[in-house]
């Protein structure tokens, strides 16, 4: 089965903005923590466009559960790093022989809207169908987000008429800030 390039650079004709070069990388089990404060700025802090903080005040997740994604056999988190820094993470796993989930995607918020997010989606989608043959990805988002829904539309995503329960019983450290949140299911046909 084919694996995750370690290390697989993006060219400097792919340069975000003449930052450098993008490198990805599947996170190890030391990489949890800084994945967990990437998560934690990007989803709960105050900067960048795709903060819930409006919504929610817990932490988004925590370290095991960082880790349980980092380690489970039928899924990886691909790290984007920028001169050695982590810039962006988002994780894969293999729901079945055909889809793929695509969740816990975090860009470092002072580098949100810069073309880092299309990038990473980008390479996401390369790494499920090369890794797992996968032929659809889904995603869910908190569907009180119309502004991240729109975001993925224009990337090819399409809007189900799938809604699944929002997790208010395993917030970490925290609490919803309204009763009413939900998930919205978005899919994507990547052949």
């Amino acid at each position: 089965m084919p694996t995750l390039a370690r290390g697989r650079k993006i060219g400097t004709g792919d340069s975000v903005a003449g930052m450098g070069d993008l490198e990805f990388r599947q996170a190890a089990p030391a990489d949890a923590a800084a994945v967990r404060s990437l998560a934690t700025r990007a989803y709960r802090g105050r900067v960048g466009w795709t903060t819930e903080s409006h919504l929610l005040t817990d932490e988004r997740i925590d370290h095991d559960g960082v880790l349980a994604k980092i380690t489970a056999p039928d899924g990886l988190v691909l790290l984007t790093m920028l001169d050695d820094r982590l810039i962006a993470c988002c994780e894969l796993h293999r729901s079945d022989d055909t889809t793929a989930y695509f969740g816990l995607f975090a860009v470092e918020p002072d580098l949100q809207a810069g073309g880092i997010g299309r990038r990473v989606l980008a390479e996401a989608e390369r790494t499920v169908v090369q890794r797992w043959r996968s032929t659809v990805m889904e995603m869910q988002v908190v569907g009180q987000r119309a502004e991240l829904i729109d975001w993925y539309v224009r990337r090819g995503y399409r809007l189900t008429d799938q809604r699944r329960p929002f997790p208010y019983d395993r917030l970490v450290n925290g609490a919803a800030l309204r009763p009413d949140l939900y998930f919205a299911v978005l899919t994507k046909n990547l052949d």
